[in-house]
């Protein structure tokens, strides 16, 4: 997929255009964290890889600001555990 993954700053989100659907994380911003509070996929979509295409943008971004991520959802949780090349990003 070439979509690319934007952060949506006016509502606090990461975003993922796939067709006419849009696949988001919301987030709440510390001085040095970005806390990915919920994520959520189009029904139509799930089970295609979209939302792990999603977190793994977002990681991309966080990591381009310099912040550190904190899971503050189960999905999240799950991606890091999967994905243990983007450890350094943990706070």
């Amino acid at each position: 997929m070439a979509a690319t993954v934007r952060d949506n700053k006016d509502s606090s989100r990461f975003e993922l255009d796939v067709g006419n659907e849009i696949a988001f994380a919301n987030y709440r911003l510390t001085p040095s964290a970005v806390i990915i509070t919920h994520t959520e996929t189009p029904r139509a979509l799930r089970g295609r890889g979209i939302a792990s295409e999603l977190i793994k943008g977002a990681l991309d971004l966080i990591r381009r600001d310099g912040r550190k991520v904190i899971a503050g959802c189960g999905f999240v949780v799950d991606y890091l555990e999967r994905h243990p090349e983007d450890a350094d990003l943990v706070a």
